[in-house]
């Protein structure tokens, strides 16, 4: 056995081992440390872990801490801390993997920053094959974010590119935004694809639209196009898992409509206008409104001499392009009602087997009408028309599917078996907002009435040309027709410039705090000023007026143009009524506008019909027309509410809807040439 010295001896010597060996592990704890993570990972920590170890490393490994801190900036939202520590990254000096994480990342603060354009150009210019997995999944998104909805090849590409990298929901998500993508490119962008030789997914997206474009009127049809397809192409990613919309038209079942509950006015101030609905709306059940036929020139109508030329107030229940409310319809003289209007025939029996019963709105409240038509064994209800009964019905519950014949004035509609249906002159001035965006107009000026109405077009106009990608809408607000009279006899012309028209939401006046009132800060309008832009630098012109309006303002915006290269002057279907003589049609020279359908010429023999029905009178005319596509719509009900992107080649437009089933209408536009009415080609 050792003696207790010798033991002390060795225990001596141990210690001052132990000491440096402590000492030592102290020194590389405090050490700068190498991120386990290459900068090339996802990166799972929080970005103050990542920024102490960029503070605490002086050495080739901080521009990796660095790189990594940034990257979880953006993934917690913290943007400004994002480009500062982006600022600060050495702009020498970085291996070529740290330096595409750093032109990636610049990318996505772009996005963050809401810099979507230079996010764009930026991204384009990277080189993708030295990314890895991650990084492209992060470059796609990137991509796509920067895209913001815009359908377009290269945002389809991204999503093509992006879905192998997908797993999940996100990978049925890329799925559905890649056919939606599709299904909103314009027919010339998709006739002009140039598909490299190893697009092959390319190829199998572009013949599914093509199938779906062919088909999708007739879902028996589509059914078998879609299983057909996914026999051609069983590599496909959409041949395996369908798109959402698709499959739903796979599994389509349609909803019944052999009873129909028409609700509309047959009493009261309104009563021309339910009539002329009730008229179209009972022809199309006959089979008495023929399918429309290809766009033929237009030969204006004469006015018939018998007819009553009384003008049907503009404002009231149905202006002459649109229905708007029951109070002003209320205020109408009943000498402002068309004498020409007949009332409406009894219903008769229709060929096909569908039951059409009428109901007055007149007569009961909205709740006490739709209990009725349900115990009258009613499948499904169309209208009512006014616009106030039209929002009562959204707060009303009902299991009935209905097809109201208006929208609400400000309600959101998101009822699940509720579509709306309306003639507005805002859906008009939308269709006009895209119409001269895609002629690559800059600076449109809207020329509408004073007042509220006015105010409603030039805010629908201005929130679909900023959404086609266009600036700033000026807002000229025009005076009656006596006003316009008065300035023609001083000599003068129209000043072609106005107020550039706001869509951001009112802003309250202010804060009170204590007393004091503290004002908000001056909107984008006001910090203009009010004064706009001139004549120089507007080139279209969208003027909202009656047909003797137009005739005194087309005259004097000509005389007021004196720059080398002319403002394109457009129009809505208000200016467009029966009886202009050749005199109008050649001062019109130049001008387009937009109307329905019928009006339009598509279906000669069905316009003469209703013109000779109303004697002329287009307000009515137009009624009628909805009336049949009111029949039509309500008979794909099910397919409206079901299926993406279904259309309707309608009487009053190009049918569509909406994701909260509102219906919208898409115009033929018209244009006078030498005296005569000619199509616009597009």
């Amino acid at each position: 056995m050792p003696s207790s010295t010798t033991f002390r001896t060795r225990t001596g010597r141990l210690i001052p081992a132990i000491i440096v060996a402590m000492l030592l592990a102290s020194c590389s704890s405090q050490a700068p440390q190498s991120p386990k993570e290459s900068v090339q990972d996802a990166g799972t920590g929080s970005a103050d872990y990542y920024l102490k170890q960029a503070q605490q490393s002086s050495d080739d490994n901080k521009a990796n801490w660095q790189l990594l801190a940034i990257h979880a900036l953006l993934r917690e939202n913290r943007v400004s801390e994002a480009a500062t520590q982006l600022g600060q990254l050495p702009q020498q000096g970085l291996n070529n993997a740290q330096f595409m994480e750093q032109q990636l990342l610049n990318g996505e603060l772009l996005n963050a920053q809401k810099n979507y354009p230079a996010a764009n150009t930026a991204l384009s210019k990277l080189d993708v094959d030295n990314f890895s997995a991650e990084q492209k999944g992060r470059y796609y998104q990137a991509l796509i974010t920067a895209s913001q909805g815009h359908a377009s090849l290269p945002l389809l590409r991204a999503y093509i590119a992006q879905e192998p990298l997908l797993q999940g929901k996100a990978h049925q998500d890329n799925l559905d935004a890649t056919w939606l993508a599709l299904t909103q490119l314009s027919p010339q962008v998709v006739n002009g694809i140039a598909i490299n030789a190893n697009e092959n997914v390319l190829q199998g997206w572009l013949d599914l639209l093509n199938q779906w474009q062919a088909n999708k009127q007739d879902p028996d049809r589509l059914k078998a196009a879609i299983q057909d397809w996914q026999q051609r192409y069983p590599y496909n990613p959409a041949a395996k898992t369908l798109p959402t919309a698709l499959n739903n038209v796979l599994n389509f079942k349609p909803g019944s409509t052999e009873r129909v509950a028409l609700l509309l006015p047959l009493s009261g101030a309104a009563q021309v206008y339910g009539n002329a609905i009730q008229q179209g709306f009972n022809a199309a059940a006959n089979g008495q409104a023929n399918a429309p036929t290809p766009a033929q020139p237009v030969t204006a109508p004469q006015a018939t001499p018998a007819a009553d030329t009384t003008p049907v107030d503009p404002n009231a229940a149905v202006s002459p392009s649109a229905p708007a409310d029951n109070t002003s319809a209320a205020q109408t003289p009943a000498t402002a009602t068309p004498a020409v209007a007949t009332p409406a025939p009894a219903p008769s029996t229709p060929s096909n087997n569908v039951q059409v019963k009428v109901y007055d709105t007149n007569s009961q409240p909205i709740p006490a009408l739709l209990a009725q038509a349900q115990q009258d064994g009613a499948t499904l209800v169309v209208g009512p028309l006014l616009k106030d009964q039209v929002t009562a019905l959204s707060t009303e519950q009902t299991s009935l599917n209905v097809l109201a014949l208006n929208q609400p004035q400000n309600a959101t509609p998101n009822s699940p078996n509720i579509c709306y249906f309306a003639l507005s002159p805002e859906d008009e001035a939308r269709d006009a907002a895209r119409h001269i965006r895609a002629q690559q107009k800059q600076m449109p000026l809207l020329m509408v009435p004073r007042g509220d109405f006015g105010d409603r077009i030039a805010l629908a106009f201005a929130d679909e040309w900023q959404k086609e990608g266009g600036q700033t809408v000026l807002k000229q607000s025009m005076g009656s027709y006596a006003d316009l009279k008065a300035q023609v006899s001083r000599g003068g012309g129209l000043r072609l410039s106005g107020t550039p028209v706001s869509t951001a939401p009112a802003q309250p006046a202010g804060v009170t705090i204590g007393g004091i009132t503290i004002p908000s800060p001056p909107t984008d309008a006001q910090v203009t000023g009010g004064s706009a832009e001139s004549a120089g630098n507007v080139d279209a012109i969208y003027v909202v007026a009656t047909q003797d309006e137009l005739a005194l303002m087309k005259p004097m915006i000509d005389l007021s143009i004196n720059t080398r290269v002319k403002p394109s002057i457009y129009a809505s279907s208000r200016s467009y009524q029966a009886g202009a003589g050749p005199d109008y049609r050649l001062e019109m020279e130049g001008l387009q506008f937009s109307d329905i359908p019928l009006l339009a010429g598509t279906n000669p023999a069905l316009m003469q019909q209703a013109t000779g029905k109303f004697r002329n009178d287009y307000s009515l005319v137009r009624l009628y027309a909805m009336g049949i596509d009111a029949y039509n719509l309500a008979n794909h009900f099910t397919q409206i509410r079901q299926v993406p992107g279904f259309q309707l080649s309608g009487t009053t437009g190009n049918l569509s809807a909406n994701s909260n089933c509102v219906i919208h209408r898409q115009l033929p536009w018209l244009q006078y040439r030498q005296g005569s009415l000619v199509p616009v080609s597009s």
